[in-house]
Parts: structure tokens; sequence; C-alpha cells
């Protein structure tokens, strides 16, 4: 039987895996209203694009050389294509509630580390799939163009979607290198914070809560500043706001909270078929106390636009995996970069599809993007774009957290302050 081992990035992820961690994403696709959709269909059609997605017919197996991917014989669509059942229509509070008990649940591992669940439908016809992918076969971009692959189809006449968050392949001087990495270890792990209130333990129960915000007023907001803030800058700042009343409201203590921001360094020259993972991260302080969300807002801008003109992100990534290959050393600088006292909470922003797209006929409405949180990271923060707007996942351990329908709530609040503040 073929096999392929697992790459030292997906071999790590997959080890990180417990009885609390399940290791996968979810991506939250709601349909416009419609029929209900035909399930053989639904499965007939994704079974047929399969072929050129190796990953999406192979399960991991362990054997004394360490994980490989190994074809699935046995491989069964109606195993991965399934409708969540409900006994009326449901809710958005009863969704919400499904792709938490979704997001709790491991996937088999007897099976290719992936599936597609139909909720619904919803009381005005609308109906939801919860994709879930293994961190392990995918991370951010590359469950994204799986989906492209095999499920999404043009709404309309649509242009191929952005290249958005992937770099272009560059190779700086050995002398270079040597002189800037200290540099980036410095700016990026060993700046110890207060205390977060995200530091909590993390159980396998989880919660999901989702807002929305327009792609288009993110970047006229950016575009006002004397600086010009990307659409990344401006959704941590909204993020910020967000946190900021939502604490306040809580009775926490708001001060500087920093922020691990992934970052993908996909190449454009990779095809569309390659999965796995190829992430780094910066950490970027979010001014909590600063009461101005403008001021807020080019705060962050100054911070991550230095973090990106000194390629942070890719230093950090070639360290890791040079340490890597000392494994006590390499599990160390892990924990050290993942440590409570590092960073608080992980913000993350994928770029979905530029343009509408469909699945069996339906637009999807909405997008959202959710990870889970992690051991003493109580919260994680997921946001994806499609067509004109952008999605964000609210993902807890609802016996860490409180009230997460209410920090959703309080970011499209912050969206609507920090409007007024830069568009009159």
């Amino acid at each position: 039987m073929d096999s392929e081992p697992l790459s030292d990035d997906d071999a790590h992820i997959l080890g990180l895996e417990s009885a609390a961690i399940t290791g996968h994403t979810l991506k939250l696709m709601v349909l416009d209203p419609g029929p209900p959709l035909d399930l053989d269909r639904l499965r007939a059609g994704v079974a047929d694009r399969l072929a050129g997605q190796p990953r999406a017919t192979e399960y991991v197996a362990l054997d004394a050389d360490g994980p490989s991917w190994v074809p699935d014989e046995a491989f069964d669509i109606a195993a991965h294509v399934r409708r969540r059942t409900a006994p009326e229509a449901v809710t958005r509070d009863e969704m919400w509630r499904i792709v938490g008990e979704l997001m709790a649940e491991h996937l088999d591992h007897r099976r290719p580390l992936w599936t597609l669940d139909v909720i619904g439908p919803l009381p005005d016809g609308r109906e939801a799939i919860a994709a879930r992918i293994h961190h392990a076969m995918a991370d951010g971009i590359a469950g994204v163009r799986f989906l492209e692959a095999v499920l999404f189809d043009p709404h309309t006449d649509a242009q191929p979607p952005a290249a958005a968050g992937m770099r272009t392949t560059a190779t700086p001087s050995r002398l270079t290198e040597a002189r800037r990495l200290p540099e980036a270890v410095l700016r990026e792990l060993g700046r110890p914070v207060p205390r977060s209130p995200f530091d909590r333990p993390v159980g396998a129960a989880r919660e999901l809560a989702f807002a929305a915000l327009p792609l288009a007023g993110l970047k006229d907001i950016g575009a006002t500043r004397p600086a010009h803030a990307t659409v990344n800058d401006v959704l941590l700042a909204v993020v910020a706001g967000g946190l900021r009343s939502w604490l306040v409201a809580s009775g926490s203590d708001v001060h500087r909270l920093r922020a691990q921001v992934p970052v993908s360094l996909h190449h454009r020259d990779e095809v569309a078929g390659d999965l796995g993972n190829r992430d780094s991260f910066i950490n970027v302080d979010l001014p909590l106390a600063e009461p101005d969300p403008l001021a807020r807002l080019d705060a962050i801008r100054a911070e991550t636009a230095t973090r990106k003109r000194l390629d942070d992100a890719e230093e950090l990534y070639d360290l890791f995996h040079a340490l890597g290959r000392l494994p006590h050393v390499g599990t160390a600088a892990q924990r050290l970069a993942g440590s409570a006292r590092e960073f608080a909470v992980a913000i993350s922003n994928v770029p979905g599809p530029a343009a509408a797209v469909a699945v069996a006929g339906r637009r999807v409405a909405q997008l959202f993007s959710s990870s889970e949180p992690a051991a003493h990271h109580a919260l994680r923060i997921s946001a994806i774009s499609c067509a004109g707007d952008i999605g964000i996942g609210l993902c807890t351990d609802p016996n860490a957290l409180a009230d997460l329908g209410g920090l959703a709530e309080a970011i499209e609040a912050s969206y609507a302050e920090l409007s007024a503040a830069a568009l009159g």
C-alpha cells in the first residue's frame, strides 16, 4: 500500500490532539433560502471533485516510522457528507449550538480527516454547511483551497480569488539572515505581559458565536488614516474595541493585550492542490486601555508595519524549523512561543473567495471560520472574507468564558464606533 510520511509541521499539529483538543478548523457556510439540499446529489457532486485532492481520500496511519498518509481503500462519501438531523427548523442560536458540538467532536482517524455537515433548515429557508478540516491536513489558506476545489461553484461571473496573504518567493542572503534572526526573536518573544484574562484551563466543551463586517467599510476606514492602514489592521482595531468594551462590562481591567496573528507563508506559485501547513506568526500589542478608536487603529498599524517590514514571520518560521532538528530545544521554543505570558489571544484572518460562490446553486450568503482555543488561551478569534464581507468566528470552552454572544455583539458595535469616528 502506497503511503507518504506527514511533513514535520503536519505531524507536530497531529501530535497536539488530546481529549480536549480536536485539531480541526471549522468553516460555516450559510446558504440563501431555497428548497432543502438533496444530500445524495451533494454527495455525488463532492465525490466527483475529489480526484485532484489526494488527502481527501487518505487517512493517517501510525507505525514505528511515524504518521503517514495512506489511501482509504474503503472510502465512503456518506461518512463525510452528512445531514445533522434536527426535529424541527433550527434557529440561529440552535445552529450555533450545533456547530459548537461539531467543534468539540473529534474527527474519526480511521477515515480521511474532513467532514461536511448540513444543518437546517432555518425558519426562513436558509441552510448551513459546517465543514471540518483537520489542521494536519490543511492550514487556513489550504483549507479554503480545498473547499473551492470540492464544494464551491461561482455564483456569478467571478474573477479568480486574490492571493492575499500569500508571499512571493524570496531568498535573502545568509549574512542578512544571521543579522535579522536574533532581532526578530527579541521583538516577538521573551517580552512577558501581565496575566491574560483568557489564561484559564480549557476542557473539551465548545461554544461558538459569529459576527459579520463589511469588507468595503474596513477598506474605507483604512484609507482615511495618514499612514494607510490595511484591512487586517482595521480588523485588529475593531476586535480590540470589542474586547475592550466586553471585558469592561465583565468587570475586568483593560490594559495592553498581546495578540498572536498567524501569517500564511504559502507562495503564489503553489498549485491549488497543495495542502499542508506553512504558517508562522507575529505578535501585536492591542492597546485596550486607549479609549480613542482611531488612536487604537494608528498604534496597531504602526506595529504591524514594523513587523512586516522586518519580515519577522519568515524569520521565526525558519528558526522553529531549525530548532525542530534538536528535539528538546525545539520543544522548549514551541512552549515559549505558545505561553500565556507571550500572548493572550490568537486572531487569524484568512482570505476566502473574492467573488460570490454557491453550493448546489444556492449562494453562500455568509462564510465564517472558527478555530479552537488552546490551553491557557481560552478565546480564539478567526476571520475569513467572502465576496464583500468578513465573517468572524469566536470559539471558547463555555466553562472557561461566558457570554461569547456578547463579545460578537461588542465587535459589531466596535466597528460602528470606528466607522463613525473615521468616516463621520
